[in-house]
């Protein structure tokens, strides 16, 4: 179960670094649910991640840390090509089922670090 979960895991960073916003369909369950955005499916994460390829177009994700006990994975991961002092950081927890990710959890410092470097700019 738990290089299953990390494979898991794995897709998903590696599919968004590649912009391969198709491979969510492969990569998320049907009911996939992601809290911090209150949306479902994985066309939701296919919308979410063209957004942000939109706005960031060098923007990759690093894997830093990654904890897997069960079917969950925590991971804290470093987002580069985004503007601002340092490069922001995420923490995610997901849950798997069958091979897929069904369930996510996050917090990031995106929002906070792009707004900071907004504000510098105008001074």
């Amino acid at each position: 179960m738990t290089d299953d979960v990390r494979a898991a895991a794995q897709r998903m960073y590696t599919a968004f670094n590649a912009h391969d916003h198709a491979a969510a369909a492969e990569i998320f369950t049907a009911d996939f649910y992601s809290h911090p955005l209150g949306t479902t499916g994985p066309e939701s994460v296919t919308q979410s991640w063209q957004r942000f390829h939109e706005a960031f177009p060098a923007a990759r994700v690093v894997v830093e840390d990654m904890v897997v006990e069960g079917d969950t994975a925590a991971v804290r991961t470093s987002v580069h090509g985004v503007p601002g002092r340092q490069p922001p950081t995420m923490l995610e927890i997901f849950r798997v089922r069958d091979g897929r990710i069904a369930e996510l959890w996050g917090l990031s410092s995106l929002r906070r670090d792009s707004e900071a470097a907004a504000a510098q700019a105008h001074r």
